[in-house]
């Protein structure tokens, strides 16, 4: 059955402002070329996108042409203003940006781990709107909140998590609250993995696992382009993981004895001290991508074989279960290990596993997880706004 006139126009319109924001200002004629529309009908749409306020003229096309045929069309980058929270277990960061991503404003503050729920929430509330003030964003419309825990996949609200801040649970709901935009919170390691296919080390696969090293362990399911979350929102909780190597086993409460101990921040420190690899001066949470980082540039082929070793024994059970065909190494660990430490987890999963596995180093590193928070904040947005003509 075709698709009625008002539903083909939402469509096309939603094409034409994809492509806009994709690939920048257009011509009519570029975009009758990439949509495969007819010349009235890309004029009739400019004109509506026109109108709705979500497109304008913004130059033309050539030195030598001029006219109607060689103006430039582009998004109106401050017709919504777009917020993202990357909430760690002791700090909020938050940048503001415009409908193309373009960041306005940005602000970090450390969350001791003695501040009360109250303070915490309120501190937080307060950086995200001084940030908003200091962007001159007028138009908030959606805030995306990445944060460490349980994401409930049929209410889309962040679950109670033992070991984790109380604060993060009541941020959202005051943000809700006190904002007037949309709130989307997502786990951070989910948004890391999206951010790395769309803008980092995976933009070529549809199917991946993302493991993200940092201060804890996780992994992020990418699966014929689709993100998987799980029944109770807990698919990639491997830092839960049963391996060899460690003193016991994970509980229902506690990674302890799960892959957690073996390629936690804390735990990488101790296999560094092992092998006579130092803290370097100046270092900052989560110091194991300092000491990784620091065994790179040093060449310690010992540390770094030991570490891979590690790691391998995570990538291996993601991939006799999924057989991913690649497994990126993010966070601000793999980042820091970089190729060096990518293909020697490559060459140890090889060994483990009759299953043909690439592993890539991430591109992103830490700030996977706010590019991510940012990015389902600009979807949100697209959704509300790239359908004028419903």
């Amino acid at each position: 059955m075709p698709a009625s006139p008002s539903t083909a126009r939402v469509i096309n319109d939603r094409l034409a402002l994809e492509l806009l924001q994709q690939e920048g200002p257009l011509t009519a004629g570029q975009l009758k070329t990439m949509t495969g529309l007819s010349r009235p009908t890309v004029a009739d749409l400019v004109e509506r996108l026109q109108a709705s306020g979500l497109v304008r003229v913004v130059g033309e096309s050539g030195s030598e042409r001029r006219g109607p045929n060689a103006r430039l069309y582009g998004i109106v980058a401050d017709r919504a203003h777009l917020a993202a929270l990357d909430v760690r277990t002791r700090s909020v960061t938050v940048v503001v940006a415009d409908l193309l991503g373009t960041t306005l404003a940005e602000a970090t503050m450390p969350i001791g781990s003695d501040t009360g729920t109250e303070p915490a929430v309120e501190s937080a509330a307060a950086l995200l709107e001084r940030a908003v003030r200091d962007a001159g964003a007028e138009r908030l419309h959606s805030v995306g909140v990445g944060a460490p825990g349980l994401i409930d996949p049929a209410g889309g609200e962040l679950r109670n998590t033992s070991g984790l801040p109380a604060w993060h649970r009541s941020l959202v709901a005051v943000l809700q609250d006190r904002l007037p935009a949309r709130v989307v919170v997502e786990n951070e390691t989910n948004l890391a993995a999206v951010a790395e296919q769309r803008l980092g080390a995976a933009r070529d696969r549809d199917t991946f696992a993302f493991l993200w090293l940092g201060a804890g362990v996780g992994a992020g399911l990418v699966l014929d382009g689709q993100l998987r979350r799980g029944a109770s929102g807990g698919a990639g909780e491997i830092g839960f993981l049963p391996v060899p190597g460690t003193a016991g086993v994970p509980s229902a409460v506690d990674c302890d004895g799960g892959f957690h101990s073996l390629a936690g921040s804390a735990a990488i420190c101790a296999l560094a001290a092992q092998y006579g690899v130092g803290v370097p001066s100046g270092a900052r949470e989560p110091v194991a991508a300092d000491v990784v980082a620091s065994a790179v540039a040093d060449g310690r082929e010992d540390f770094l074989t030991a570490l891979a070793d590690r790691l391998a024994l995570g990538a291996a059970a993601v991939a006799a279960v999924l057989d991913p065909g690649c497994v990126v190494l993010g966070g601000e660990v793999g980042h820091a290990g970089g190729t060096e430490l990518a293909r020697r987890v490559e060459a140890r999963l090889a060994a483990l596993s009759p299953l043909r596995t690439e592993v890539r180093a991430g591109a992103l590193g830490g700030s996977a997880v706010l590019s991510g928070a940012l990015l389902i904040a600009r979807e949100t947005a697209q959704k509300d706004l790239f359908a004028p003509s419903a």
